[in-house]
């Protein structure tokens, strides 16, 4: 009895150790082939959310793109002299 039972968890051990490994593994971010910036603004940084991407230009503003479509969602423009 106590050989199934080693048996039986190091099964659930290794099942989930796989689970996990798996269910990871599934989480690569995807961005269209290209992003149409306005002019003269090229891209920082990038943050992907569940159906928008954000991208932060060298000229301090965050372009909120829709994941779908590709159109400009929202424009933020940050001010270079505010410190907090």
């Amino acid at each position: 009895m106590v050989m199934t039972l080693t048996a039986v968890m190091i099964g659930g051990v290794l099942l989930t150790f796989a689970l996990i490994v798996i269910r990871l593994s599934d989480r690569t971010p995807t961005l269209p082939d290209e992003v149409d910036l306005p002019d003269g603004a090229s891209a920082l940084a990038v943050t992907i959310g569940a159906n928008w991407y954000a991208v932060v230009t060298d000229d301090n503003r965050i372009l909120i793109f829709d994941k779908t479509t590709g159109k400009l969602r929202q424009s933020v423009s940050l001010d270079p002299d505010t410190q907090d």
